[in-house]
């Protein structure tokens, strides 16, 4: 399974597109959040998001009828080996998921705080920089094996630019290719 990023913004930033991900596993494209420079190609199968109403989000919707892709929707996503589950996150997040082909897992959470219970012994977690101690903490907990912080605010690119790295884990590149 390999996971691309497709932007690694926070809401608003000058910087860097939305928060995106592509998963392709074989001929399978199943994109996640995203939005205007880091919308998943017209390829995909799926385009899912994490809230209920960015799924009728009226840009989200014209650039999926655009492109002839599907509309963002929150939901499930099988195709032979590959699954995806919404699952809960903590707190007032929206949801997340987990990522699954045969043994390898990834995980999709990039607005959480911490991380949720079902994010343990992941191979790949995408999270933000929000609430980033926590989330190391629970990476460690929850034996995650890569953690790549892939929405990140304003001082968590001021970290980078500083040439700091996160206490646990990298910071996430748009572009970025990773495989599990």
């Amino acid at each position: 399974m390999r996971l691309v990023l497709l932007g690694i913004g926070a809401a608003g930033s000058p910087r860097f597109a939305p928060a995106g991900l592509l998963v392709e596993y074989g001929r399978t494209h199943v994109g996640f959040d995203g939005g205007p420079g880091s919308e998943p190609p017209e390829t995909v199968q799926a385009w899912l998001v994490r809230r209920r109403d960015e799924a009728g989000h009226p840009r989200l919707c014209r650039i999926a009828a655009d492109s002839g892709m599907p509309q963002p929707a929150v939901a499930s996503f099988r195709h032979g080996a590959l699954q995806v589950e919404p699952l809960p996150l903590p707190g007032d997040a929206p949801v997340g998921y987990r990522i699954a082909a045969g043994r390898r897992t990834a995980v999709w959470a990039p607005e959480c705080r911490g991380l949720p219970l079902w994010a343990e012994d992941a191979d790949l977690v995408f999270a933000g920089t929000s609430g980033m101690r926590q989330t190391v903490e629970a990476a460690r907990r929850l034996s995650v094996r890569r953690l790549v912080f892939a929405r990140l605010d304003e001082e968590a690119c001021a970290a980078m630019d500083a040439g700091r790295d996160p206490p646990f884990g990298e910071w996430g590149v748009e572009g970025g290719r990773y495989r599990v």
